[in-house]
């Protein structure tokens, strides 16, 4: 059956609260249509730092699919994947961008 975008529900960063911090995680959740389809985060290839990183929200289904909505919970390290502002989870019905400090510059002008 393929690849496909899929919608998702709830998209945060999350930093542990230990010093020094470790890079955050983006944790997706949702639901699948399918019992056995595999969702995963896939970040999307630049030349150049973006303002927002680009992270499609795919599911991934074997030939024959097992139909029942079931919830999911994804999880990705973005160290090396985070724009100027942040990162940007884009799924099949909509988008979400979510800031991240880069710390060191907030007093910057």
């Amino acid at each position: 059956m393929g690849e496909h975008l899929i919608d998702f529900e709830r998209a945060e960063a999350v930093t542990l609260m230990i010093y020094p911090p470790p890079p955050p995680k983006l944790v997706v959740s949702g639901s699948k249509p399918w019992a056995n389809m595999e969702v995963t985060l896939r970040p999307l290839t630049y030349i150049q730092q973006p303002e927002y990183w680009g992270i499609q929200v795919v599911g991934s289904m074997p030939a024959i699919g097992q139909p029942a909505i079931m919830p999911y919970v994804v999880e990705l390290d973005l160290t090396g994947l985070i724009g100027t502002r942040g990162v940007e989870v884009i799924g099949a019905d909509h988008t979400e961008r979510i800031d991240i400090p880069t710390g060191g510059d907030e007093t910057a002008a």
